[in-house]
């Protein structure tokens, strides 16, 4: 039987066998995703006793072959992106890869040195990549993170910046090519996402280093990240926002708690009270979320001091909208409700393009109403 485990500090693979367990492949880097869904196949069995499987080291992914002697050898891609579902075909690997460069696609993957890869199902044909991202890591308390920092177009400094906090809160951001991404630095965006103390990727006390600090280290991350890209001339000071997604909106919600370089917060799809989050998440989910919160985590109306934008699902069963739509009432009455947008019939996740556009088209034109107030304008 085959298992993944983090016993060592990593996640790594093993194997139980004859009433003992071994490690398959002992390495410094993490085999598996953080189990926020099921379903996920972080590794697949070859013939031959061989295993492809997935390795994370930061924001990178790649693919390696487990010989049956315990020797790794690397499988070339040209991928940096791998969904945790990988498929056996004889001895060849089905998967879902992406880039920087390249949206993401089903492939097949050979791994007997050939280096050929058939793509099955191409990603859309429509997404350029007009923007690559520079991996920087910076020093935050006594931490480093990482963070993905994607140019504007014409990389123009200063630019505004958009500072992104991913979902999970115990996931990553993504190397690869983002449609989000590229529709604000077409328009002139500078975009940054932050890998935050409690992303995956790092090893476990890196991803434990959030537990019962929710809404403070994550918070404390992204402001050093905004600080070190002002410093170094890459964002403009009158024009820095901080957005995120379900925990990444809870993030970005704690931010606007402070007397801090952002302007605007966006919070979407957002967990207002990690506590109630507890009963509301996947009932798996919950052990977890459990950890991740603590007393004074909720966002308290009283204590926000930044406008926010929120948009939200009318049907999310995950983050209630109830939580949301009181939070609005109360900083409409302070006057820090930049706008709320609620979406019909869309639940957690507004994966329906038309939520995504409609949530796209609010969020630049709420970082718009802020550039146009500081008298400020995107670069043509």
């Amino acid at each position: 039987m085959y298992f993944l485990s983090d016993r060592t500090g990593w996640w790594n693979l093993y194997r139980w066998r004859d009433g003992r367990t071994e490690a398959v492949a002992p390495m410094a880097a993490e085999c598996a995703t953080a189990p926020w869904e099921s379903g996920y196949a972080n590794y697949a069995l070859l013939l031959s006793g061989r295993i492809g499987v997935i390795v994370q080291r930061g924001p990178e992914h790649e693919l390696v072959i487990v010989e049956p002697d315990g020797r790794v050898a690397a499988v070339e891609t040209p991928y940096t992106s791998i969904k945790p579902f990988l498929a056996a075909m004889g001895d060849r690997i089905a998967l879902i890869g992406a880039s920087p460069t390249r949206a993401s696609e089903i492939a097949l993957v050979a791994t007997d040195g050939s280096a050929r890869v058939e793509v099955i199902r191409r990603g859309p044909g429509d997404l350029v990549a007009g923007s690559v991202p520079e991996i920087m890591r910076i020093r935050s308390g006594q931490a480093e993170v990482t963070a993905l920092f994607y140019p504007p177009a014409g990389d123009v400094r200063p630019a505004p910046l958009i500072v992104r906090a991913h979902s999970g809160p115990t996931y990553h951001s993504d190397l690869r090519l983002d449609g989000e991404v590229q529709f604000f630095t077409s328009r002139g965006f500078a975009v940054v996402d932050v890998d935050y103390r409690g992303s995956t990727g790092y090893g476990r006390a890196f991803r434990k280093a959030l537990d019962g600090s929710w809404g403070r280290s994550d918070v404390e991350d992204c402001r050093n990240v905004t600080l070190h890209l002002l410093a170094v001339g890459r964002a403009m000071p009158e024009a820095v926002f901080i957005s995120g997604a379900s925990a990444g909106g809870f993030t970005a919600l704690r931010a606007a708690c402070e007397d801090g370089p952002f302007r605007l917060a966006v919070a979407r799809s957002a967990i207002v009270d990690p506590q109630r989050w507890t009963t509301t998440a996947p009932r798996f989910q919950r052990p977890h979320a459990a950890i991740l919160a603590h007393d004074g985590a909720r966002v308290a109306p009283e204590r926000v001091r930044r406008p926010v934008l929120l948009i939200h699902g009318g049907r999310d069963d995950v983050a209630p909208i109830g939580d949301v739509t009181q939070l609005a009432t109360a900083l409409q009455e302070r006057k820090l409700l930049a706008g709320m947008l609620t979406l019909e019939n869309v639940g957690h996740y507004l994966s329906a393009p038309a939520a995504q556009a409609a949530a796209l088209d609010a969020e630049l034109d709420a970082y718009l109403a802020v550039l146009t107030e500081a008298g400020l304008a995107l670069p043509s």
